[in-house]
């Protein structure tokens, strides 16, 4: 679960080059493949259970029902963002943070998203349990893991300050953790931004206690989308009904996901077999009641939650241009 994108990137992709990373799922009865239109759709990362949806639909033959035949693939080292824009890919996973350059000034690229996976912000800092670092405050003083990206700093700082600390004190150690336990058991770091979802799962899988807490739990403004499906606006404005039926498709996929954690974590399984599983079945069911969460249905954007934190980076100055209000969303693809 980590990120690719101009802003906060917690490590370089994981293939320079598209490779395909599962089938194409079931054929729908009277379907010839040769009559399916094909899409292709980019991760940000290893397949993960911020993913299963796609997988879902994938193996119970959604795409197929939709006449769609979807290649999913790893992305570049440059993201799934350059790959939408320019039309080589129909549809990526992305975050709202990463996407912000993108929307304003002459790095803006022609993208929008178009769902949000999961409707809440997951993400927080994690720590060595009882090592004082159970809020922000205590990591004056303590080592931290930093991507050494502006907005990333700038949110580590707010939280800290906002908890009476002093962020001039937080050791910046630049570092691209790709083991989260590994880091905190070796010491070579004391607190590390993770998706609990993820990595979080995976310290309790592992046995590690730890301290954590989430960024949404200490400012509104930072309980934005994360990480949510992307189109290329060309895409959008020619192909309108085959973005609209992928979206049902995947919509059907995340719903099933959500309602048996446990089918979907073997679904998951079955399309990446190297991945741990007891990690996928555990991080599946705390993702469960996640995807839609109180949304008004699977894939949801709230605009004001969405401007909310854009807000924020024109405020603070960490978007030059800023960006326009309700730039780079829309609701209109999903299913009514």
């Amino acid at each position: 679960m980590k990120k690719s994108g101009l802003v906060i990137l917690m490590a370089a992709a994981a293939a320079a080059i598209l490779t395909a990373c599962g089938g194409t799922g079931k054929q729908a009865a009277n379907t010839n493949s040769s009559d399916l239109k094909k899409v292709t759709f980019v991760l940000d990362w290893t397949p993960n259970t911020n993913h299963t949806g796609l997988y879902v639909a994938e193996e119970k033959g959604y795409f197929k029902a939709e006449g769609l035949e979807v290649e999913i693939v790893q992305p570049p080292e440059d993201g799934a963002a350059v790959l939408v824009a320019s039309g080589k890919a129909q549809f990526g996973m992305s975050f709202q943070d990463s996407m912000a350059p993108a929307l304003a000034g002459e790095n803006a690229l022609p993208i929008t998203a178009v769902a949000a996976v999961i409707q809440h912000n997951t993400s927080g800092i994690i720590s060595r349990k009882g090592e004082g670092m159970a809020s922000p405050k205590g990591m004056e003083g303590k080592k931290y893991a930093t991507w050494d990206i502006p907005v990333e700093k700038a949110m580590v700082k707010d939280v800290v300050e906002e908890g009476g600390g002093d962020f001039s004190k937080v050791q910046l150690i630049p570092s691209t953790v790709t083991d989260e336990v590994s880091a905190l058991k070796s010491k070579s770091v004391d607190a590390i931004w993770i998706f609990y979802a993820w990595a979080g799962v995976k310290m309790e899988v592992e046995g590690l206690d730890t301290d954590y807490f989430a960024f949404a739990d200490l400012n509104p403004v930072f309980d934005y989308y994360t990480p949510v499906i992307i189109a290329g606006n060309d895409f959008l404005k020619q192909e309108p009904e085959t973005a609209r039926a992928f979206l049902r498709a995947v919509s059907k996929g995340y719903e099933e996901a959500g309602k048996d954690p446990e089918e979907a974590a073997r679904i998951l399984l079955k399309a990446a077999p190297e991945l741990d599983e007891k990690l996928v079945m555990e991080s599946q069911k705390y993702l469960a009641d996640k995807y839609q969460a109180d949304g008004k249905a699977w894939g949801s954007i709230d605009p004001e939650r969405w401007n909310r934190f854009y807000g924020w980076l024109n405020e603070n100055g960490l978007s030059d241009p800023e960006i326009p209000e309700n730039a780079g969303f829309s609701n209109d693809y999903l299913p009514q």
